[in-house]
């Protein structure tokens, strides 16, 4: 028996995590190792994207998020900030048509008003076809940075505070939730890091608030859907207490249980 259906024996459907995002780190890293051009190693994680894309839906996840470009990423040489535009431009042309039809969802989120023309125009034209789908969402964030997403999220509430649509002292923390890239999307239930880095690199600041964290040494080029399947079965293991203690879970699962008897 293969690896993969080895893990999937371990894995209980009923616990899903309902949105993994991934920060895709070490490309370059990749590439380096092998004496090969940095794209290189964007290249090959493209084709890594695609079958982590596959897996994620096959088995049920809702929601999977990928930071593939940060705005501090425009700081990078332009033929690799070309290239990256380039390797997404070709993933979309390419990839779309069969996700939508798979009933795959694409929203993409950032800044996109520094992105070229005829990138925006392919971004806008595949989340229209893909909207009405409701089969997982794939989340792309893409020149975009958590502290920006807020900033912008606090300029629309001052802006509607000021035009008396709504009302400052009813703000909540779901209210303000209302008003970020992610508004219709549930938070990050598991987030998975490549490459060993131990940091959170400016993603979902807000959302990721009580996200269970996957760090790996795997560079992003070598992440394997085993790899995947093993970071799902490893947030199924822990008991997520969001702020309560242990015997208050278990109180509330045996009410949960009573109730669906």
């Amino acid at each position: 028996m293969s690896e993969y259906k080895e893990l999937l024996k371990g894995l209980d459907k009923r616990n899903l995590p309902r949105h993994i995002a991934i920060i895709m780190d070490g490309n370059g890293r990749w590439a380096k190792k092998r004496d090969l051009n940095r794209v290189k190693g964007h290249e090959q994680g493209s084709k890594v994207v695609k079958r982590i894309v596959e897996t994620a839906a096959r088995l049920g996840v809702r929601v999977l998020s990928l930071y593939a470009f940060s705005k501090e990423n425009w700081n990078r040489p332009h033929e690799e900030v070309d290239a990256l535009m380039h390797l997404l431009h070709k993933y979309l042309l390419s990839e779309s048509d069969n996700l939508i039809k798979n009933g795959i969802r694409i929203v993409v989120i950032g800044d996109l008003s520094s992105l070229a023309p005829p990138l925006r125009a392919l971004i806008s034209d595949v989340c229209l076809r893909s909207r009405s789908n409701t089969g997982m969402t794939v989340v792309i964030a893409l020149s975009y940075g958590g502290r920006y997403e807020i900033v912008e999220a606090i300029k629309a509430v001052v802006k509607d505070v000021q035009g008396r649509k709504l009302d400052a002292d009813t703000i909540t923390e779901e209210t303000f939730g209302r008003y970020l890239f992610t508004k219709d999307i549930p938070d990050p239930d598991l987030l998975i890091r490549t490459s060993g880095e131990k940091r959170i690199s400016n993603f979902m600041l807000w959302q990721i608030a009580y996200t269970e964290l996957y760090i790996t040494k795997t560079l992003w080029p070598d992440f394997t859907k085993e790899e995947f399947l093993s970071s799902i079965i490893d947030f199924q293991k822990r008991q997520r207490r969001f702020g309560m203690t242990d015997e208050q879970i278990a109180s509330k699962k045996r009410q949960a249980g009573a109730r669906g008897a």
